[in-house]
């Protein structure tokens, strides 16, 4: 476990779960938001709105971090909160990602709420993105 806390403005969002703060990359704590590349079955932009959506909580905004841990890649993974609110909630309860149960259960709540309420990934048929990386960690290209 990483201890500490930051605070700061997001520069950019690198990715669907991906923020960058003081030259740091971050990712949002027990979370996996679909990858910006990836549709659901029926064309859904999963990827690209869930990446909008975290600019657009984010955009000027400061973000204060409770870090807790690293992942492979390098990147800090924290429970981010913006306003009070925690980003990673907000992207579950709305159905634009997933509660990353391999590594934390404190997203299964809003998780099937979103489910029961078909939204977000929920309502089109989204592969979780763990499933859909494999072919691209298999040497495929993106779909």
């Amino acid at each position: 476990m990483v201890a500490g806390t930051g605070q700061g403005p997001a520069q950019t969002i690198t990715d669907d779960d991906t923020l960058k703060q003081g030259g740091v990359n971050n990712r949002p704590w027990g979370i996996d938001a679909p990858e910006l590349a990836q549709t659901c079955s029926d064309g859904w932009p999963a990827g690209r709105l869930a990446a909008t959506r975290l600019q657009a909580r984010t955009v000027r905004r400061s973000i204060v971090r409770q870090l807790r841990d690293r992942n492979r890649y390098g990147r800090v993974v924290a429970i981010c909160r913006v306003g009070g609110e925690d980003l990673g909630a907000i992207l579950v309860r709305e159905g634009l990602a997933w509660a990353f149960v391999r590594y934390s259960s404190d997203y299964v709540g809003q998780e099937a709420a979103a489910k029961a309420a078909r939204r977000g990934v929920h309502a089109h048929g989204c592969q979780p993105p763990w499933g859909w990386r494999v072919p691209l960690r298999e040497g495929a290209k993106y779909r």
